[in-house]
């Protein structure tokens, strides 16, 4: 007999591109059927499913609390959840970045923020040594509301950041001008082994590299750096996950910074390497193996 696994996703994937459905193959070959379930579906019994791995939930960041409600229901049934529900509810506030940098992790150079005060905001340019900053919420996904700003731009925005942060953890950073030069490099590890690369590049004129709003992708080979780097990222973490993917950006002294560690829900591309959805599924059997 099957086993059943629910990839948890959301109501309405139209204008996503998601590529979790190259996982149904692999999985069935392995003795398990598939099939997407959104995280808004309150008629699902979870204890119908032997596990649930969370997928593209890509709208959670519009009610993390009923998302994390979900999370904890799906916990407390007979599934078993992917990724481990403390890590993602960890990984779930930005804030991860800064107990990573405590542990050694060279992340982009960051100002944390409980609220937003025009009355400071022009200080961050000087703070961070830079001409662009990047503002965004702590909890958010798919760059929503995060902001490229210089100086001028910032005297427009000021009433919509005053309106956006009033109540929400944000955090400032540099505009990081390799993300337009070079790209940032996604480092995915299944079960902490390194599976692939991708390479995200802006659209012309952009800074966001998500496929949504035009970024650009290729499968690259990283370097060992790179994979030395991605690894011991995933090593750092309190518990292994099934799947992480490290965001990386070069540094103007060639080393590399952390841009986002993703051990939610992030794309996993797998349409950019035609073995990794087989890795995926092996690596899970793996993991539910030794259960």
């Amino acid at each position: 007999m099957n086993n059943k696994v629910a990839f948890l996703s959301t109501d309405n994937l139209e204008n996503f591109f998601t590529y979790d459905k190259l996982l149904f193959e692999p999985m069935k070959k392995i003795g398990w059927m598939a099939e997407e379930i959104s995280w808004k579906n309150e008629e699902v019994n979870w204890n119908d499913y032997n596990s649930v791995i969370v997928r593209s939930t890509w709208d959670y960041q519009n009610d993390s609390e009923k998302f994390l409600n979900v999370l904890e229901k799906i916990n407390n049934s007979s599934a078993y959840l992917e990724n481990n529900l403390d890590l993602m509810r960890w990984n779930m506030n930005k804030n991860y970045l800064y107990d990573l940098e405590n542990k050694g992790i060279r992340i982009v150079e960051t100002i944390w923020e409980k609220s937003f005060n025009p009355n400071t905001a022009f200080q961050y340019f000087d703070k961070l040594k830079s001409d662009e900053i990047i503002i965004k919420p702590n909890i958010s996904a798919n760059a929503d509301n995060t902001f490229r700003l210089t100086r001028e731009k910032l005297i427009e925005k000021l009433h919509d950041l005053e309106k956006i942060f009033a109540d929400r953890e944000f955090m400032v950073q540099p505009f990081m001008q390799n993300i337009v030069d070079e790209g940032e490099y996604s480092l995915f590890f299944f079960n902490g082994e390194f599976s692939h690369c991708v390479l995200k590049r802006p659209k012309e004129k952009d800074f966001r590299v998500q496929e949504e709003h035009g970024g650009k992708f290729k499968s690259v080979v990283p370097s060992e750096q790179q994979k030395t780097i991605g690894k011991n990222i995933i090593d750092k973490l309190a518990v292994l996950p099934l799947y992480g993917r490290t965001d990386l950006v070069r540094t103007v002294d060639n080393d590399f910074a952390l841009m986002e560690l993703e051990l939610i829900e992030p794309s996993l591309y797998f349409n950019m390497d035609s073995e990794s959805p087989t890795r995926f599924a092996n690596a899970f059997a793996e993991r539910f193996k030794n259960l």
